[in-house]
This record gives structure tokens, sequence and C-alpha cells, in this order.
């Protein structure tokens, strides 16, 4: 498979339909990740060869998930993906869960240029005390048998979790399945072919 061309930010825009606002503190964003970059590892430097799609994209797919007044979760979110970027796009308070100290300083400096109304949650995503989150997010944190550990005690009755996955998601559903009853909808990827968005209700287990 021949892999596209880089997606440019106005293709951004025009695909994931984002004002040109918003465009605007997403372009600051880039900035910030590309140069804190240089100092820490934040993504997969090749991944920012193409960090429109593979990034920002991939994050916004999920805006449709985001319901105004309603409590979020992004578990592990590293550098913002996709918990910040919806944040900036729904300005939704949705709250970012990292252990790592080094990036949730870069966090809060996404937030303090872009004016994000995102919480930052620094340690561990078993730590989090609150509960009856209706969405929680995760991207490249862990196998779905192990999201599912951690979310549904935060869970909302009503709630959903929504998680980015990609080769392996037969595989790890087969494994989750194996120890949870699982309400399970499959979307393709609109940002990688190879990728699956996972949306679950009501985890139980079995």
């Amino acid at each position: 498979m021949v892999n596209p061309a880089p997606m440019t930010v106005d293709e951004l825009g025009h695909t994931a339909n984002v004002s040109r606002e918003t465009l605007d503190r997403l372009r600051a964003y880039e900035e910030l990740l590309r140069r804190w970059q240089e100092r820490i590892n934040l993504v997969s430097r090749d991944s920012l060869n193409d960090v429109w799609r593979r990034h920002f994209l991939d994050s916004l797919q999920l805006a449709k998930w985001v319901e105004t007044g309603h409590r979020a979760l992004d578990m592990g979110s590293g550098a913002g993906f996709p918990g910040m970027v919806l944040s900036i796009a729904c300005e939704s308070p949705i709250v970012l869960a990292e252990s790592d100290a080094r990036k949730c300083a870069f966090l809060r400096e996404v937030r303090r240029v872009t004016k994000a109304p995102s919480e930052i949650a620094e340690g561990r995503v078993e730590a989090i005390e609150e509960r009856g989150f209706s969405l929680i997010l995760a991207r490249a944190l862990a196998p779905v048998v192990l999201l599912l550990e951690y979310a549904a005690p935060m869970l909302a009755p009503d709630g959903v979790c929504v998680f980015l996955k990609g080769a392996r998601v037969d595989e790890e559903l087969k494994e989750a399945r194996a120890s949870w009853h699982l309400d399970v909808t499959e979307y393709p990827s609109a940002a990688d072919p190879r990728g699956v968005v996972l949306e679950i209700r009501k985890p139980e287990r079995v």
C-alpha cells in the first residue's frame, strides 16, 4: 500500500470540519509539540512527518462522543492525544490523566497557550478517585482487557468507553471477552486504514 501524502493543516480543517479559530489553536499546539519533542520523547519521530493526520485527525474523529456538560477522562494522555485536542476543539473540560511529570509539564504549557479548558491529573490512572465519567478515552495505552480494568470503576452506568486501537484489535477483544461481557461497536479509523475505533458500553465482569 502506498502511503498517502502528509495531510496539511488546511486539509485537516476541511476533513474534520474545524473552525479557523480552532485551527489556529491547533497550530500553536503543533509548534509546541515539535519544540518540546527535541527535549523529551512525546510521540514517535516518524509520526511527525504526518502529524496532522497521525495525531490531530486521529483525535478529532472522536469529537462526536464528546457531550457538552458531561465529564470525560483521557487515560494515559501522553502528549495530549486525543484528550487535549478534543478539549480544544469541543471546548470541553476533559480530564487528562498522565503519570509522566515531564509530559504533564508539556500538557500544562499547551493548556496555557491554547486556553484549553482541560484538567491535568498527574499520576497513575488507577489513583483517580473521581467516578461517574460519561466518556472514557484511551489511545496507545494498554490492551483492551487492561483498559477495562482501569475504566470500569470510573464509568457512569450509561457511560461509554472509546478506545483507539490498531491491527491487534481482534486478538485484544477475544482476550477481553474471556473476563468481560461487552457491548462493542467497531468503527473504521478516519486516520489509519489499519486502525479501529472501539465503542464499548456496559462492561460487566463475567
